[in-house]
């Protein structure tokens, strides 16, 4: 897949991305839910260049695991655990 092909795979909004807030609002995707020590539910967002930083670590770990590489599964089930 090429990285257009693996943005696709998300549903882009105005956020902050949480590697580089001080770029301000701009397209994010969601790729995680957090249960701070504060209490609440925080939604962490990135934007387009660190969806494809952390898409890419996915796919070197599953090669080295021997699993196969399924893009697009930032944010999951795991979430808010």
């Amino acid at each position: 897949m090429d990285s257009q092909q693996i943005l696709d795979l998300y549903d882009w909004q105005e956020g902050l991305c949480f590697r580089h807030p001080a770029r301000g609002t701009q397209e994010t995707a969601h790729i995680k839910t957090i249960r701070p020590p504060a209490g609440g539910l925080q939604d962490v967002r990135a934007c387009a260049e660190c969806v494809l930083q952390i898409e890419d670590a996915k796919e070197r770990a599953a090669a080295r695991g021997g699993e196969t590489y399924r893009p697009g599964r930032l944010s999951g089930a795991s979430d808010a655990s």
